[in-house]
């Protein structure tokens, strides 16, 4: 099956092709610009020079957080509508889980997505890339408090990056990898898994998932 995917939820914009968990092609830019300006243009290169248009695809993937909010709206806003009008459905895939898939061996992943002023979104996988918690939004220390118990724990992300000191000082053992970016592929890969699992959406059941509110909201609050 062809799995059409796109991540948006970082500062990295990429869309990705697939045959079932296979990579077939993939465009990723981080030029500055929105990701409203680079999206499109990026999926159309992708179709065009692979030769394929929308109706060969029979899975779209989509990660839906948590990350930037107008990434996350983005992405979902351009999938809901491809989805809705070929019919064609879709899998939600958290940008956990893309993280998680970037480490290859490992007894506990833990993944960071940095949300400023020492608050973090953290998820908890085991080697199979299992969720072992709900996924967390708090402080770094909460964090590290809550993750405590596990041992020979890799870190992977933007906020295993920015908070690597301390987490060498607080975690025995902990590990880190060079690659902490997101990608449309690993979004892609893991799609393919729900896909057999039949953990699906369409265009109406898909939602973001933000763990918490927006800055613009806690300040209106």
């Amino acid at each position: 099956m062809k799995i059409l995917a796109i991540d948006t939820s970082s500062e990295v914009c990429s869309v990705a092709l697939l045959e079932n968990d296979k990579k077939i092609d993939e465009n990723r830019i981080e030029n500055g610009k929105t990701h409203s300006e680079n999206l499109m243009s990026l999926l159309d290169e992708l179709l065009t020079r692979n030769n394929i248009n929308l109706n060969s695809i029979d899975l779209f993937a989509c990660s839906v957080g948590p990350g930037s909010f107008t990434g996350i709206r983005i992405g979902i806003s351009s999938i809901k509508p491809m989805a809705e009008i070929l019919n064609i459905p879709v899998a939600s895939v958290t940008s956990l889980e893309t993280l998680a898939k970037n480490v290859d061996d490992a007894d506990i992943i833990v993944s960071l997505i940095d949300a400023r002023n020492s608050q973090v979104y953290a998820g908890i996988f085991d080697i199979n890339y299992n969720k072992l918690e709900e996924y967390i939004a708090d402080d770094i220390n909460v964090v590290i408090e809550k993750i405590s118990n596990y041992k020979n724990i890799t870190f992977v992300g933007s906020g295993a990056i920015l908070h690597k000191e301390l987490l060498k000082n607080r975690i025995k053992g902990a590990k880190f990898i060079n690659n902490n970016t997101q990608s449309a592929v690993n979004v892609g890969i893991i799609a393919y898994k729900k896909y057999l699992e039949k953990d699906l959406y369409n265009s109406d059941t898909l939602l973001p998932i933000y763990l918490r509110k927006s800055q613009a909201e806690r300040l209106k609050k």
